[in-house]
């Protein structure tokens, strides 16, 4: 995965998918893909999927060239309220979006390195192996 910081800020990890890699072949099933994995954790709750290109295009809102699809699945990892600011960093979001030849998973870091590092092993799960 490759991580920037998006907006000078924002640290955001990301990992471009070719078509040929996986055996998923929309948005939605990778979505489908994450809601099971979700669902499967012990702590984490799947909440919804937003489909941000349908909502975009509503609007008449710009869409970057190539782009065909994109969607968020949310969730949250929470399982303890330590302070109030905790709640800033949450749910979690994860973005699928569907370009001409690959998938784009994008998400920001986790505040916890143990539940990061779980976002990054769903999202190389996608890979045929």
């Amino acid at each position: 995965m490759k991580k920037t910081i998006f907006m000078d800020k924002y640290p955001v990890y990301s990992l471009e998918l070719l078509k040929t890699e996986l055996e998923v072949t929309s948005v939605s099933e990778i979505t489908e893909y994450f809601k099971t994995k979700i669902e499967a954790h012990p702590i984490a709750k799947f909440i919804a999927i937003f489909d941000h290109y349908e909502h975009t295009k509503e609007l008449d809102g710009p869409i970057m060239d190539g782009l065909k699809d994109a969607k968020n699945i949310i969730f949250c990892f929470g399982q303890a309220i330590p302070n109030t600011k905790i709640l800033a960093a949450r749910p979690r979001s994860i973005g699928i979006c569907e370009l001409e030849n690959s998938f784009v998973i994008d998400f920001i870091e986790a505040p916890k390195e143990q539940l990061h590092d779980v976002m990054e092993s769903w999202t190389k799960g996608l890979i045929v192996k």
